[in-house]
């Protein structure tokens, strides 16, 4: 049995609840014979991935949904053998290469010389090309971002690419530039009031407007995770009246704790203590980015108005730092060592060198 936010996902372009204009221009975009490169971007759970795959649906008709999982190994120029899984239609291939780290740029240049080097042989397909969809666009390397350049411009014939992305500000001009930027914003109150109804009426049960209203404050925009709150809460009180109980997600209540630890104490054991629930974080694959962003989000609470703007702003250098280097765990740490330095200059008025004494 799947779950509500699978089971009542749109699978056409006309089926979507909210963003209609977009829709038509994807729907126009389908018919007409000169489909562009496209960039999607915008807030995790706001529908890129939906929207892609209703494009595609509307492109090349119900094929594009019957999809196959491989697992492909690549060979790096020192003979490391990297595992990629890609999940590929006779229409379509999806792939992350920033699953691979540092080693992205060899996925995307394999993966789309062999793609742009084959021709459509689906005699019954609407369109004469084949579309690449890159997830976590904005994870891509230079490196691979370059090459990624380069194949835009030599194999545009028989092949489209289709990035996804949450931010365009990590993305290369030149890729920008060949792209259509295609913003799919978060839906707003009403659109998730929407949803949220649709879904209550398709599983035959009234949804309390002051239910709903409290799953759309705690999902922040994220259509996705109300839908996935919305079922949790249903198993757990079926007529969804009083007070709701919307439990935050393990490592998120993780990270807050490590955020606290912070501000408590300001010692090299408790940096030691912190690096232990780092490790613990990713070894449960919660992305370092994310980490980062919900321990300076909860730090930024507990710290005086005056250290806010130093903890985001040593936040942002740090991400930067994580991205562009190879052990996240060295950047998370420096960051940490970072703001409990100010932190302590700030209550007590001790300077960085009693810090590392």
């Amino acid at each position: 049995m799947s779950l509500w936010v699978d089971k009542y996902r749109p699978r056409s372009l006309d089926d979507l609840h909210y963003h209609a204009g977009l829709s038509a221009r994807l729907r126009s975009l389908a018919a007409s014979g000169d489909f562009p490169h496209m960039l999607f971007y915008g807030p995790s759970g706001a529908g890129k991935k939906t929207r892609i795959t209703c494009t595609l649906r509307q492109l090349f008709g119900p094929g594009a949904e019957k999809l196959k999982i491989d697992q492909r190994v690549f060979m790096t120029p020192t003979k490391r053998k990297l595992d990629v899984n890609i999940v590929q239609s006779n229409f379509h291939i999806e792939i992350t290469p920033s699953d691979v780290g540092i080693y992205d740029r060899v996925v995307i240049q394999e993966i789309l010389k062999e793609i742009a080097q084959t021709q459509q042989v689906d005699l019954n397909a609407r369109q004469r090309f084949k579309v690449v969809i890159i997830n976590e666009a904005d994870s891509l390397s230079r490196d691979a971002q370059a090459a990624l350049r380069r194949t835009m411009e030599k194999y545009m014939s028989n092949m489209r690419i289709i990035l996804c992305a949450n931010s365009t500000s990590k993305l290369i001009a030149p890729i920008k530039s060949r792209c259509l930027l295609m913003r799919v914003a978060a839906p707003n109150t009403a659109e998730m009031q929407t949803c949220l109804q649709y879904v209550a009426k398709r599983e035959k049960f009234d949804l309390p407007p002051e239910a709903a209203e409290e799953i759309i404050q705690d999902a922040n925009g994220n259509l996705r995770k109300a839908l996935l709150v919305l079922e949790a809460l249903k198993m757990q009180s079926p007529d969804l009246t009083g007070p709701l109980a919307i439990a935050k997600p393990d490592w998120e209540t993780y990270c807050n704790k490590v955020a606290d630890m912070i501000v408590q104490e300001q010692t090299p054991s408790r940096v030691m203590e912190v690096r232990a629930k780092f490790y613990e974080l990713l070894s449960h694959c919660i992305p370092p980015t994310v980490i980062l962003k919900t321990v300076a989000e909860r730090v930024v609470e507990r710290v005086d108005e005056s250290l806010k703007a130093d903890v985001m702003h040593w936040a942002a250098i740090y991400e930067v730092r994580m991205r562009v280097g190879s052990k996240k765990i060295f950047h998370l740490e420096a960051w940490v060592v970072k703001i409990m330095s100010l932190y302590k200059q700030f209550v007590f008025g001790f300077s960085m060198d009693d810090f590392e004494a």
